[in-house]
């Protein structure tokens, strides 16, 4: 056609007999798969519209106090969570944490780990967005994420006269382990683990100076916090005081306890409060309970991690209750 003979393709180049031929490397049938629906704008970090979400839930929380400056030891407002790295990822994918979107950087190199994210991103129906590696630099803070990153939405704590009810609905005598400066959320997320393996209730941490249930909190539970409520205390003394009107006993760990666990009997309602392997309970904490408990142990261990001792009496505290 007249005109057209210059458009791209119109000539044959040599080489071979029907000319050269060039394919796409897979990038055209790659191009037409299902990526899922886009998550919202205010779901994605890098996005204007989170931005502006994130400024006005700042300005409504400092004006509500009163002041223009967050107070010292205040958490910032908890947002969307980047978990990087393909173990990570594919972890918490197995572990059906609730994430929103699967980042993935344009050209990363399709190992196992990156085919089963994908796999069971798509099976778990979250969406699979691909983005240059500057953008997920950008979302990173180290920039280590070996080209790959999911965004998991913030946990939904339940107030904890909700834990109370839950074990009233169910008949149950109330069975729950409050944390007390627990940082870590390994140990959160195993506590979590340990609660739901045993038939307890729920977890309960304090709003500040606490573990929050992360992406490690939740790959740590196996899923669990999925199942189990978990709730934050704004003031943990008075909320383990309110426990105690309503007939709950409020049982502390410690090395140095008044009462062994072979002689603690656990078929009544009970609450026990963990604290952190070097700090141990807090003052006001421990004058709060109604007994300090202590584990016997053999040899010259002082004492276990925190996880590790919440397992121990939730599992004798099940056992007394079976019996």
């Amino acid at each position: 056609m007249a005109g057209n003979s210059q458009r791209r393709g119109a000539i044959r180049k040599g080489g071979t007999k029907k000319g050269q031929v060039v394919g796409s490397g897979g990038q055209r049938r790659r191009g037409l798969e299902p990526r899922g629906a886009t998550p919202k704008a205010e779901d994605r970090p890098y996005h204007a519209a989170a931005r502006r979400s994130r400024a006005a839930a700042k300005a409504t929380d400092t004006s509500s106090r009163g002041g223009g400056r967050r107070p010292a030891g205040r958490k910032p407002e908890d947002g969307p969570e980047m978990v990087l790295g393909r173990n990570p990822v594919v972890e918490c994918l197995r572990a059906e944490v609730p994430a929103t979107a699967l980042y993935v950087a344009v050209g990363a190199e399709a190992d196992e780990r990156l085919k089963e994210a994908v796999q069971r991103a798509a099976d778990m129906g979250i969406s699979i967005l691909e983005v240059s590696r500057a953008e997920l630099d950008r979302l990173s803070t180290n920039g280590m994420h070996q080209g790959v990153g999911l965004q998991v939405p913030p946990y939904r704590y339940v107030h904890p006269d909700d834990l109370i009810a839950r074990a009233k609905e169910h008949h149950e005598r109330p069975l729950l382990v409050a944390l007390d400066n627990i940082s870590d959320p390994r140990n959160l997320g195993a506590v979590i683990r340990s609660v739901a393996a045993f038939g307890g209730h729920g977890v309960v941490i304090p709003q500040r100076r606490s573990a929050s249930v992360s992406a490690v909190a939740w790959r740590t539970s196996a899923g669990a916090a999925a199942r189990l409520p978990v709730a934050r205390a704004t003031n943990l003394t008075r909320t383990l005081k309110d426990w105690q009107a309503q007939g709950v006993r409020v049982v502390g760990l410690d090395a140095g306890g008044d009462t062994t666990l072979d002689e603690f009997d656990g078929t009544d309602p009970v609450v026990v409060v963990v604290g952190s392997e070097g700090k141990g309970l807090s003052r006001l904490v421990r004058e709060t309970c109604d007994a300090i408990l202590s584990i016997p142990m053999a040899g010259d261990v002082e004492s276990l991690n925190a996880s590790v001792a919440a397992g121990v009496v939730l599992a004798d505290i099940a056992r007394q209750r079976r019996a």
